[in-house]
């Protein structure tokens, strides 16, 4: 049975923990999520699900949230359907961050909506302001393991991500990006 086949035919249920866990509010579910971020099998993977659907901006249906994934500032994560995230992946969603539909992020890859700021000489620039900027992921875009996307970023549907990339620019539709800084490869 396929993942898509397994939320079509639990989605009562979850539903059913959706509205039982909401009680706790974004904050309490947000707490739910990191307490059980490490939990295996299919347990862990409902639990997550319930607990992120609670707590972010939205989540849509069938988003498989792998343990030991790192989610911060959820309430302002957008995620569509069918979306995997796989394990040890960090996603900091301070700045906004959408991802579309059927999209794959594979293991060890980041996602950042932050960027340090180093213009203010008289502080060290870890101390120096954050700068916000939303990421955007298009649907069907497959992001390989170990794959880094900063701030600002937008990536166009029907896309990879070859594995080990730094995206730091725009990515275009129907592409294959590889490398660092990440480059277009070819178009599919």
């Amino acid at each position: 049975m396929t993942g898509r086949e397994s939320f079509k035919k639990y989605h009562p249920i979850i539903a059913v923990l959706g509205m039982f866990f909401s009680v706790f509010g974004r904050k309490g579910n947000l707490f739910l999520l990191k307490g059980f971020r490490h939990t295996s099998g299919k347990v862990g993977l409902v639990l997550r699900y319930v607990f992120l659907k609670n707590a972010a901006e939205f989540v849509g249906e069938n988003v498989s949230v792998q343990p030991g994934v790192y989610l911060l500032n959820v309430q302002n994560l957008h995620l569509g359907n069918n979306v995997s995230i796989h394990p040890m992946c960090y996603i900091d969603a301070k700045g906004g961050i959408k991802i579309g539909n059927d999209v794959s992020v594979a293991h060890g890859s980041s996602v950042l909506s932050t960027n340090h700021d180093w213009t203010d000489r008289r502080v060290p620039i870890k101390y120096n302001t954050v700068q916000l900027e939303k990421v955007i992921i298009e649907d069907d875009v497959w992001i390989g393991c170990g794959v880094r996307i900063l701030a600002g970023v937008h990536i166009g549907s029907r896309s990879v991500i070859a594995a080990g990339s730094v995206v730091s620019k725009n990515v275009a539709s129907n592409t294959i990006v590889a490398g660092v800084p990440a480059r277009m490869v070819k178009t599919i």
